[in-house]
């Protein structure tokens, strides 16, 4: 059994081992500048699973898993490189249920015992109520569930942005929205900041709508995690992008779509004026009415 796999290896782009969210990054990874990571297989899961669902990781795991994060160490060039551990449900990420939000992810962990803390606490949020209800609400099995996680180098980023190839709002296939803020991208994700907002339109790469928020709120890696703190004053009204980033990014989801085959929506970061790819999903919402208009059509 493969128990953990890198992103950069192939098997790494087997849905039924690594959930959707990891196989999407696995493809990407090799064409875009994606964080370098490792990601325990379902194969992990069933382990645990097998010795009990413990609060310990079982020992053959814990070794395989300390040796991954020293090889993130060499690779990263950081003694004990700082982590994001994510969930990746085997259902997760396609194209009708997202599950955005509803599985369990870990910020600026740093050694081998956070990281496997963090894994232990994915696993359990298998029998969350909020994760049976939305699975229940979506049709889909509420037994036997499977769960692999990610573990990824952190970008520590001075910009974060939520990415639509295509307008979520009015289903204009034309247009790339951004949504963007200071720092880590979890308080985009999490609603707790009013976000700037970009509209690019996609033929000839033009801002045609630049709304520039009061952005209060930023999430920033602290010692042992992440704080959402107040955002400096001079910076709260300033844009988050330049034209040339915004442009960047705009030409990431295009090709993002056109490789994928349909509407995307992207999770981006920049640090040091580079750009990183660190979520893709499908723009779920989108594809639900277009299936919905060609039945009635």
């Amino acid at each position: 059994m493969t128990s953990i796999i890198w992103l950069d290896e192939t098997g790494c782009q087997d849905v039924s081992h690594v959930g959707g969210k990891v196989a999407n990054l696995s493809r990407l990874a090799a064409d875009y500048r994606v964080p370098t990571g490792f990601c325990l297989t379902t194969d992990a899961f069933k382990q645990w699973h097998e010795d009990g669902r413990s609060i310990q990781m079982p020992p053959a795991l814990w070794r395989q898993l300390s040796a991954a994060y020293a090889e993130m160490a060499r690779r990263s060039g950081t003694e004990q490189p700082s982590v994001a551990v994510r969930s990746s449900a085997i259902d997760e990420d396609g194209r009708f249920a997202s599950f955005a939000g509803q599985y369990e992810t870990y910020l600026n962990l740093v050694g081998e015992e956070e990281v496997a803390a963090a894994v232990l606490r994915c696993w359990h949020s298998t029998g969350a109520e909020r994760v049976t209800g939305y699975r229940e609400r979506y049709g889909l099995a509420l037994d036997n569930i499977e769960m692999a996680v990610l573990v990824q180098h952190l970008v520590p980023a001075d910009s974060s942005a939520v990415i639509f190839s295509a307008n979520p709002v009015t289903r204009d296939r034309g247009q790339v929205v951004i949504n963007a803020s200071w720092g880590l991208g979890e308080s985009i994700v999490g609603g707790t900041v009013t976000p700037d907002t970009y509209v690019v339109n996609k033929q000839d790469l033009s801002v045609t709508e630049s709304r520039v928020a009061d952005k209060e709120r930023m999430t920033v890696i602290v010692a042992g995690g992440t704080k959402e703190v107040p955002v400096p004053r001079f910076m709260r009204l300033q844009p988050t992008l330049s034209v040339e980033q915004l442009q960047a990014m705009a030409r990431l989801a295009i090709a993002l779509e056109e490789q994928v085959g349909w509407p995307v929506d992207l999770e981006s970061a920049y640090s040091d004026n580079e750009l990183y790819l660190l979520q893709c999903r499908s723009v779920t919402t989108l594809i639900d009415t277009e299936e919905g208009d060609k039945e009635h059509g």
